[in-house]
């Protein structure tokens, strides 16, 4: 990269990792430059891609299946139609060498990337000692390239149903990754209030839940000590709907516009 380049990257990545530092960060989910260019106009301060949503709008299923030069493409389109700070959904890595996959993420200007512990080739949750030294690598290769981008570790492993420790393998992950250089921990099958309170407590690092049908408020979600609110597909979703609703009550005999 140019050394301008390098630096004003660098200074998206501050500022994305400064916006996690206190209160609570509600980051849209976005697919495509005008969904980002959306949610930049009403003011949010960041966006984040959706790999099931990007997959989705390109004609691929979610799972790492899409072509990474596909999701790079898509990303680098995102990050190009806003000035705030981009972080993206980038599964779990493609199998890519950290630096390889550094450099691809700061080409498209970039500055966070989500990584999951899940290995979608072997089909199997990633050993949480092997996971950590991947973020560690990854963590060390956006240092060699200046640029300390803003790393959100998932943590796909979920709390057990029952016993006296149901996050204790979470927040086992959730220590290790922290120690690895993890910006944030993003436990994304944490529901419940007392597993939420629980896990941010303990955690180490801010840490990101995922909004969906029966979560906590936003302002409950802050009050519990969450940093960063996510909605994954869902905004995606909620645009589909929409579109069909529209599409349902197009009638060929009816008199009136069809916009109103």
């Amino acid at each position: 990269m140019f050394p301008l380049m390098t630096v004003e990257l660098a200074a998206r990545a501050a500022r994305l990792r400064e916006l996690h530092e206190s209160g609570l960060l509600v980051i849209p989910n976005v697919w495509d430059a005008a969904t980002a260019k959306l949610f930049e106009e009403l003011g949010f301060p960041a966006v984040a891609t959706a790999s099931a949503a990007v997959c989705a709008s390109l004609g691929y299923p979610d799972g790492s299946e899409i072509p990474p030069g596909e999701m790079f493409a898509a990303v680098g389109r995102i990050a190009a139609s806003t000035e705030v700070p981009v972080s993206a959904d980038l599964e779990d890595g493609y199998g890519i060498d950290p630096d390889e996959l550094i450099e691809s993420l700061l080409a498209t200007r970039a500055v966070g990337l989500n990584i999951e512990d899940t290995d979608h080739a072997e089909g199997r949750l990633m050993d949480a000692e092997e996971q950590a030294a991947r973020l560690a690598a990854i963590k060390s290769a956006g240092s060699r390239a200046g640029v300390e981008v803003m790393l959100n570790a998932r943590i796909d492993e979920a709390p057990v149903r029952s016993g006296p420790e149901p996050l204790r393998g979470l927040l086992h992950r959730a220590k290790l990754y922290s120690q690895a250089g993890a910006d944030c921990l993003y436990p994304i099958r944490l529901q419940e209030e007392e597993h939420i309170r629980a896990f941010t407590h303990s955690a180490g690092a801010p840490v990101n839940v995922l909004i969906r049908p029966g979560s906590p408020s936003l302002r409950r979600l802050r009050d519990l000590g969450v940093r960063r609110a996510t909605f994954g597909p869902a905004l995606h979703r909620v645009a589909l709907n929409a579109l069909a609703e529209f599409a349902r009550g197009l009638d060929i005999d009816s008199e009136q516009p069809v916009f109103r």
